[in-house]
């Protein structure tokens, strides 16, 4: 953050949200930040969007969840029928705070495969075919934690029009913007062509981290729906022992104030054109990555990008960069997505040096104090593990040009080296690890690295890291 922002955060440390009474023009901060971000989300006429501050997207994720389990309920028991088994759809993408809900609130969780061919993310057509009168919503993430892919929004919301129209059942959607919602409205690719916000009438919640994209340090996330018609009576409290009436509909009561009254600061002083830059600046240094890993021919990218949009879609992309102006090219010119990097090994190299072990390339940039973790895809593709970086904007051209560096650097020390000498790596523990250490067997490396190698600690899709962001 800026040092205007960490002295407001250091002078408001002691501010409780909860303490509405106490601190009025901190409540009136909150409020413009959730009117803020609706309009910026495509906040419709005639209708009146609420939201709160939460201490992250988990907790926003959740709110919207309930929010939707509720009013599936209450459709259920006004027509006489069963609401005793609910269900939520997502993909195996998901960050673990989705699964968290389903598990926490007793909602059955139908996690849906992710392939190639759908980028890794959810897949409509999958989606097609599990919904049913007891779906109560699908979770829909505008930037996938592996990849950086945003998913279909458009497409599935289509999808559940087409079912409403044959069945009569209406299906909500909630889209998780951690990342995505303080990037996708402000970058000239948008979300690449497509609607993803609340100008699509299924869109009925949105979440977002502030400690992300938002650039505030970490514990604020926003939740807002789109009318307070779609925000249950049920889960509003009304609270009158503070000195005042106050409503509450967050599973957090006290929450930290700091984080608001900077994610305000941030929104006023750099403005819409201040974030374009900023998210602009961090896409373009992705990219730049990303053509660098595939130079080398070493690396392949998985993630999209820096890879240039299709003919059709570059015509458009011209059109709008003539109308909005700005020099060279723009996140227009390319497939939308987060400025994330996700990468593995090339084929051709792994063919050439089958010996090396793409999370050798992530002990080695360790020990160079860059902490670029290697795991597997989602279930169903986990047979593929990619190393994934996220660029943020303290990201600059000199810190990015030592990462391509070290990255070219600890590569060829790979290459030099033959797969007994990698056995090494087997021995370094990671940092905090205090478990005792399994030790080779002589002859197994005697007969290589292979052996070795192949009683490496559990992949991260196997645990609860798998979807860390």
């Amino acid at each position: 953050m800026e040092p205007n922002a960490i002295q407001l955060m250091t002078e408001n440390l002691s501010k409780n949200l909860a303490d509405n009474d106490e601190y009025p023009a901190m409540m009136s901060l909150h409020e413009r930040c959730v009117s803020i971000l609706a309009n910026l989300w495509g906040a419709q006429k005639g209708e009146k969007a609420i939201g709160s501050a939460t201490t992250g997207s988990s907790e926003a994720i959740h709110l919207g969840g309930l929010a939707m389990k509720r009013r599936w309920q209450e459709h259920r028991k006004a027509k006489g029928l069963d609401a005793y088994k609910p269900n939520i759809i997502m993909g195996a993408n998901a960050q673990v705070a989705l699964e968290k809900f389903a598990r926490y609130f007793d909602v059955e969780a139908r996690i849906l495969p992710v392939s190639k061919a759908s980028n890794f993310r959810l897949d409509p057509e999958l989606v097609k075919k599990s919904i049913d009168e007891n779906t109560i919503g699908i979770f829909v993430i505008l930037g996938s934690t592996y990849t950086g892919h945003y998913e279909p929004v458009e497409e599935i919301s289509k999808i559940l029009d087409e079912y409403e129209e044959k069945t009569g059942i209406d299906i909500p959607i909630h889209v998780d913007a951690a990342s995505g919602g303080f990037v996708a409205p402000f970058t000239y690719a948008q979300a690449g062509g497509p609607k993803w916000n609340f100008e699509l009438p299924r869109v009925k919640s949105i979440n977002v981290s502030g400690h992300k994209y938002g650039l505030v340090y970490a514990g604020v996330g926003w939740i807002v729906w789109r009318d307070e018609s779609y925000l249950p009576q049920d889960l509003i409290f009304e609270l009158h022992y503070l000195g005042g009436t106050e409503k509450s509909y967050t599973l957090n009561f006290s929450r930290p104030g700091a984080q608001i009254i900077v994610q305000y600061y941030n929104l006023i002083h750099l403005g819409f054109n201040g974030y374009r830059e900023i998210m602009e600046n961090c896409l373009c240094n992705a990219r730049l990555l990303s053509k660098s890993l595939e130079a080398t021919g070493w690396y392949t990218c998985v993630s999209d990008i820096h890879r240039p949009v299709s003919a059709a879609a570059g015509v458009i992309a011209g059109a709008k960069h003539a109308i909005l102006g700005g020099e060279g090219e723009t996140s227009a010119n390319y497939i939308a997505g987060l400025p994330v990097v996700s990468f593995r090994l090339a084929d051709d190299f792994r063919k050439e040096f089958p010996h090396i072990k793409q999370e050798s390339v992530s002990l080695l940039l360790r020990a160079r104090q860059w902490i670029i973790p290697n795991y597997a895809l989602p279930p169903h593709e986990d047979k593929t593990e990619i190393l994934r970086v996220v660029i943020r904007e303290s990201m600059s051209l000199d810190l990015l040009d030592r990462l391509i560096a070290d990255l070219v650097s600890v590569t060829q020390t790979l290459i030099d080296n033959d797969e007994v000498d990698l056995s090494i790596l087997k021995k370094q523990k990671p940092a905090g690890d205090s478990r005792p250490r399994k030790e080779a067997k002589p002859e197994d490396v005697g007969q290589g690295s292979a052996k070795v190698l192949e009683g490496r600690v559990a992949r991260l899709a196997e645990g609860i890291h798998r979807t860390v962001c």
